[in-house]
């Protein structure tokens, strides 16, 4: 079986999250298990406090939140760095 990188999207559904999420797809490889969260959704919005997740889009890679997922906006770039599209060997 070969190892994926989970990349998890905390998701309000708006326009911004939307678009977001559709970087974060055209930027993965085969590698990328990407999963969409909605916030609406009670346990979502749990993990997502115990995650210190402050504000959606946010992006968990492989359990850890990434920078952009503070308060300050997605940046793909900043998720290439945490693995989004990288291969595992």
């Amino acid at each position: 079986m070969t190892a994926k990188r989970k990349i998890e999207v905390f998701s309000a559904g708006c326009p911004v999250c939307e678009r977001t999420i559709e970087e974060i797809r055209k930027a993965s490889c085969p590698s990328c298990d990407i999963t969409v969260l909605d916030m609406q959704d009670t346990e979502v919005a749990v993990r997502a406090k115990s995650l210190s997740i402050r504000s959606v889009p946010a992006v968990v890679i492989d359990g850890k939140l990434s920078a952009c997922g503070c308060g300050c906006g997605v940046d793909i770039e900043e998720l290439k760095k945490a693995g989004l599209g990288q291969p595992i060997r």
